[in-house]
């Protein structure tokens, strides 16, 4: 590695230990990196470039589009119906609260594709209803810490659409393969609570809910929007009506509309979801032009086919190179968010594994899976740090990593399943390219 380069990487964590916006510690790092390497005229055309060429993107168009539809469904209260619904369906069962919290956040993040924003929520309306009724505090925060990353893979999913920007790959081929995967985690969530409840009963009581079957079918009539919305959006890429991009202005319309036509908000309700999708769609797209700077100036300095055909030299197992990506991506997830973690390693480590032989949609469904683990892996973790700041009740940051462990455990079974299996992730894209 040529001294530049390696003065360019110090300077960059020189920046990000300082607390500087991880956007513009990419940008600042790549465009210095840019005047040491390839001289102050071209590194300039470059400033003047880069920005426009790396937002003004169309498919682009798609994250605020996703985020405004989670943001209005959030706003009308739909995501209540949701878990109210589970809640009355699951909750006599052993460990049902945590359940209903699991399937609740499940169907959350179908409309919003936000992990922070599925935790945030359902800390803030799942957790006081456990807690009231005898659940371990323990157990309920690692429910809802990990049940949050669900969200990072069932359609409508930002990180996969943001993976298909940075790999040059099929969108919609994308979001149709995060379904069944995130399916599966949420089964194998499903499957391990109520293990462990069965185990140690102390962990959940057994609810004394009295509920009529009348009451639970109608729990279900208000959930026809969020169903409609889902259907309109996954059903509408799946069939080929529309390109995802197109999909995401249908569904941020449908469920504005829907939230206006039920009288859930007024002025001041669409208001702040306008500003939500503004602020964080702006957060964003600074991190990906800084990663688009930092980038480039790889590209000049050579750095990333010099790792590439040096890595590939030793003509290693193919599986060796994916443990070294799976290590960097949750290592990384542990400090950082989940786009600065993809725009960092997937210049460097995708053209290594697509060349060790791995598809680049099934790699696209393992890199979401990994940095949903990052989300909930001590020391940070950043679902872990979201619960303990929207929790309602009084928690520690111990019980919530003590929570998340054995969730961890059961995201790395789900990963293990995925990498023997990878045609649960490739048999959805291959019947809609069929």
């Amino acid at each position: 590695m040529e001294p530049m380069t390696v003065a360019v990487f110090l300077i960059l964590l020189l920046f990000l230990a300082a607390g500087v916006h991880i956007g513009v510690a990419l940008g600042a790092a790549g465009l210095l990196g840019m005047f040491l390497v390839v001289g102050d005229t071209a590194a300039w055309a470059q400033l003047r470039t880069i920005p426009y060429n790396s937002s003004a993107v169309y498919t682009l168009a798609v994250v605020p589009m996703f985020i405004m539809m989670g943001s209005f469904f959030y706003r009308a209260g739909f995501t209540g119906d949701m878990y109210q619904a589970a809640y009355l369906w699951l909750g006599r069962i052993r460990g049902g609260l945590a359940i209903a919290t699991t399937v609740g956040s499940a169907a959350f993040g179908a409309v919003t594709g936000s992990s922070v924003a599925n935790a945030a929520m359902f800390s803030r309306v799942a957790l006081p209803e456990m807690v009231r009724h005898g659940v371990a505090k323990s157990l309920a925060v690692g429910c809802i810490a990990a049940s949050g990353t669900l969200a990072s893979l069932i359609p409508p999913s930002l990180l996969l659409v943001i993976y298909g920007i940075i790999t040059e790959q099929s969108v919609a081929a994308l979001l149709v393969a995060g379904l069944l995967p995130g399916l599966l985690s949420m089964l194998v969530y499903i499957g391990g609570i109520y293990f462990r409840v069965v185990n140690k009963p102390e962990l959940s009581p057994r609810l004394d809910l009295s509920v009529t079957w009348r009451e639970r079918f109608r729990s279900i009539v208000p959930l026809w929007a969020a169903v409609a919305v889902f259907l309109l959006v996954m059903g509408g890429i799946y069939a080929g009506y529309f390109t995802p991009t197109q999909a995401g202005a249908v569904g941020a319309f449908a469920a504005f509309a829907l939230g206006l036509i039920q009288r859930r908000y007024g002025f001041r309700g669409i208001w702040e979801g306008l500003r939500e999708t503004g602020s964080t769609t702006a957060t964003i797209l600074l991190i990906i032009v800084g990663g688009a700077f930092f980038a480039r100036f790889l590209g000049y300095s050579g750095f990333v086919q010099d790792i590439s055909q040096t890595l590939l030299g030793f003509d290693l197992p193919p599986f060796a190179y994916l443990l070294v990506f799976m290590v960097v991506v949750v290592v990384l997830g542990m400090f950082l968010e989940a786009f600065s973690i993809m725009v960092l390693v997937l210049p460097l480590m995708f053209p290594i594994l697509v060349g060790a032989g791995y598809d680049p949609i099934w790699l696209g469904v393992i890199t979401i899976k990994l940095v949903e683990i990052g989300l909930i892996t001590p020391p940070v973790g950043l679902n872990v740090y979201v619960v303990k700041s929207a929790s309602p009740v009084p928690i520690t940051l111990g019980q919530v990593y003590e929570g998340v462990t054995p969730f961890l455990l059961l995201d790395v079974l789900t990963l293990a399943v995925l990498i023997a299996f990878p045609s649960i992730v490739l048999y959805l894209p291959s019947v809609m390219a069929g």
